[in-house]
């Protein structure tokens, strides 16, 4: 009787060890990083009444994205505002940004982000953002986003240019 309760004992705890250890793999964060070179492709914006220099907006982003292990994907996305260029103020953002590959898979993140403008006017960026959905060999994707940027020195009559170092941090689910 007491071999019969030991061996029961003996395989209650390596299904516990298989379901923990099944757990533990499944949830290990893999990361993809990528440096983005996007541009602004229009622009919308309202003054703010009580503040110069302060303004509401949308904005779309396009450009690419080249990733650590080769692959290189069209990027865009779309942003609501609040900007001001006087230095000490911030500007910040809500966002989506759409990662589209050559097989056609995508990466969508929501994402919120601060801008902060020098005294000699240099704008640099700072993100922290949700992945929210992803398609074929991303399907089932979830993580998060971070990045930091700058804007490129400005040409005159030309749009603004964007560039920032990217860190997707996901699991995807098992096969």
């Amino acid at each position: 009787m007491d071999t019969k309760k030991s061996m029961w004992v003996l395989v209650g705890y390596f299904i516990i060890a298989a379901w923990l250890l099944g757990f533990v793999i499944e949830t290990q964060a893999e990361t993809m990083k990528c440096r983005v070179a996007r541009q602004v492709t229009k622009e919308q914006t309202i003054p703010v009444s009580h503040e110069e220099g302060r303004e509401f907006g949308l904005q779309i982003n396009e450009g690419l994205a080249f990733f650590e292990n080769g692959d290189v994907a069209n990027f865009k996305s779309e942003a609501i505002f609040e900007r001001t260029n006087v230095p000490g103020r911030g500007s910040q953002a809500i966002s989506y940004i759409y990662f589209t590959f050559e097989d056609g898979s995508s990466i969508i993140i929501r994402l919120e982000y601060r801008q902060t403008v020098d005294a000699s006017g240099k704008i640099s960026t700072k993100t922290v953002g949700e992945i929210v959905k992803g398609t074929r060999r991303y399907e089932g994707i979830k993580g998060t986003f971070s990045s930091t940027g700058k804007r490129l020195p400005p040409i005159k009559g030309e749009a603004d240019k964007y560039i920032a170092d990217a860190t997707l941090t996901y699991t995807l689910p098992p096969k």
